[in-house]
């Protein structure tokens, strides 16, 4: 009885704490700002129900499988939602990258492997891997955006995530605007494996943000193939049609 009436007391003592902390650092919505009030949630119901979803998980010769049609082997591909200019997802997005907001990130990928269960096209997965990001640039932003859904990813699925496994030994322009060709010259050889063992013999689940023109994802991808890996499967937490 003392332990439970001590714990009310302070309970009540820190409540205007608690308060003033929520005053100065809001809990807000990634996608539309509005306030939250479940610690572990960073997008809101609404803003959940209007991102638009692919199918692709559960979807063979999805539009982004098919881009790496003839190019790399790829047992599985797919992305949760679409990205469109202006919408609630580049809110999320941009949140995630450039407002430091990691904890939208993890959200995202437990949502990605809740979908990756559901699609039933994802087996035999052992290792997730996130698109590592330039140290240059992990260092100005602090955290890999990709490492965060490949964290959410992994708790929902109960598989191995490393971010230490691949390095992105070069910067990179934008693939705006490029050609086929000209996206292709800008990203080989940009990455590198620290770890062969890590990743030899074993069904690996690349993991990134957004999939645009695929050049990235198609470099890295095949940098694990050439490093020995079983199998190859990749899922983004977006996709831009072009």
């Amino acid at each position: 009885m003392k332990t439970h009436a001590i714990g009310r007391r302070l309970a009540v003592a820190t409540r205007p704490l608690r308060a003033l902390a929520t005053l100065f650092f809001p809990h807000l919505c990634a996608g539309c700002g509005s306030h939250l009030l479940a610690d572990r949630q960073s997008i809101c119901l609404r803003c959940l129900s209007k991102l638009p979803e692919t199918g692709f998980f559960s979807q063979p010769d999805n539009p982004l499988e098919k881009t790496f049609w003839g190019r790399i082997p790829v047992i599985a591909a797919g992305s949760l939602y679409y990205f469109t200019r202006t919408s609630t997802m580049q809110n999320i997005l941009h949140e995630l990258k450039y407002a430091g907001n990691r904890e939208c990130g993890e959200e995202l990928g437990r949502l990605m492997g809740q979908a990756l269960t559901a699609g039933g096209r994802f087996q035999g997965i052992d290792l997730i891997v996130p698109m590592p990001l330039f140290d240059a640039k992990k260092r100005l932003r602090g955290y890999n955006q990709s490492a965060l859904l490949a964290e959410g990813a992994a708790y929902v699925l109960h598989i191995e995530a490393n971010d230490r496994i691949l390095k992105r030994v070069r910067n990179t322009s934008t693939q705006t605007h490029k050609s086929r060709t000209e996206r292709w010259d800008n990203v080989k050889e940009v990455f590198k494996i620290v770890d062969t063992s890590a990743v030899k013999d074993r069904s690996v689940l690349l993991i990134d943000d957004v999939a645009t023109t695929g050049a990235s994802l198609e470099a890295c991808g095949r940098t694990l193939l050439e490093a020995g890996c079983s199998s190859l499967s990749i899922a983004t937490a977006a996709f831009t049609e072009r």
